[in-house]
């Protein structure tokens, strides 16, 4: 039988290590070998596995802390597992926070140039792209002749969205940015992402927005302390997420 799994994470473990209360200079650490750790590890992620389907919106809820950001970040190759493997057929696009990846000082014409490149949008169709994401945007001339740390954070969600959707990648990665634009923007945004997934885009989509998971997602995980204590259909998913809270 022919597999349509586009992504695949296999007993993923993560930590990082933190420094030990109590130990605040290089002196305190020498005085304390061999009676007490200066560091310990903390892990963010236990054993985590699940696969999704192509063309499939895939929710990961959970509170905040419960490892959320670091799984997207393995996901999307920014940092490595401890232990464990991920499998991704095909390219992503990422869209982990507003903001990211933009550069301050530069304005949103360039900023459009060096994100399309780096997410291997090639030379030839550089300029129509371009065209597209203004477009999308709405913003205008002015606004993208204009050094990016002076917009205004509706701006920045409209540059940086119509940006990871300008190309019809194989898997979008969206992170609690929905919330951000007027509704009109969000809207509109809403109506891309369907409009993908309908064309076979598989989205990974992150959000606390309960209404966002249950039109936008077909299933998901929920997440607590690093591990999942619910996998199945969206609807069960958001009931599964209030409980926690209950």
């Amino acid at each position: 039988m022919l597999t349509t799994e586009i992504i695949q994470v296999n007993d993923l473990h993560f930590g990082f290590y933190t420094q030990n209360n109590g130990i605040n200079t290089f002196k305190e650490m020498l005085h304390n070998i061999g009676s007490r750790r200066p560091f310990q590890k903390k892990k963010v992620l236990k054993g985590i596995s699940f696969s999704v389907e192509k063309g499939n919106c895939f929710a990961i809820m959970g509170r905040n802390g419960c490892g959320k950001s670091t799984l997207l970040r393995i996901i999307s190759g920014i940092i490595e597992a401890d232990h464990g493997s991920v499998e991704v057929k095909g390219r992503i696009s990422p869209l982990l926070a507003l903001g990211v990846g933009l550069e301050p000082e530069l304005s949103g014409f360039d900023n459009i140039r060096l994100s399309c490149l780096l997410i291997g949008i090639p030379t030839s169709a550089l300029n129509k792209t371009i065209l597209a994401v203004k477009d999308f945007s709405e913003l205008s001339d002015s606004d993208l002749k204009m050094q990016i740390k002076r917009y205004s954070s509706g701006m920045m969600a409209r540059l940086a969205f119509s940006i990871a959707l300008a190309e019809e990648a194989e898997i979008l990665i969206i992170y609690e940015i929905l919330a951000v634009g007027d509704e009109g923007f969000q809207n509109k945004c809403y109506n891309r992402i369907l409009e993908l997934k309908n064309k076979g885009t598989t989205i990974l989509f992150v959000s606390h927005a309960v209404s966002d998971i249950e039109r936008i997602c077909d299933k998901g995980i929920l997440l607590e302390h690093g591990e999942i204590i619910y996998q199945g259909n969206a609807g069960e998913l958001v009931n599964h997420y209030h409980q926690l809270f209950n």
